[in-house]
């Protein structure tokens, strides 16, 4: 599965790096910006609550996964506009893996929250 987001982790920097804004989608978040990449996040994350509530309904989950890979998608175009990665948040995660949920939550309460 991490071969995936080590492959689409490697397209998003190229085409930060040396794609044309005017013919690449992710160049062109990069070029509007932060702000707007938060943006489409934003929108993304809406649209896989909807479709969470509605697969909820019907029993179908197939919006929710299209509309989770969106999100992912877009924020994986974060982490790199960031200068960081998918692996860096496996990272954290694989560090969290044997922690019980709650212990992990009241540790991060210990830090200051933004």
């Amino acid at each position: 599965m991490s071969d995936v987001l080590t492959a689409l982790t490697a397209v998003l920097e190229e085409r930060r790096q040396q794609a044309d804004p005017a013919s690449s989608y992710v160049a062109q978040l990069h070029h509007k910006g932060l702000n707007k990449i938060l943006e489409k996040i934003g929108e993304e994350c809406t649209e896989t609550l909807l479709a969470a509530k509605d697969s909820e309904h019907s029993g179908d989950n197939s919006e929710l996964i299209a509309e989770t890979a969106d999100l992912w998608f877009h924020t994986l175009v974060m982490l790199s506009h960031r200068g960081t990665s998918a692996e860096a948040v496996l990272g954290e995660l694989a560090r969290r893996f044997d922690l019980s949920g709650l212990d992990e939550k009241a540790a991060r309460a210990d830090r200051p929250h933004r």
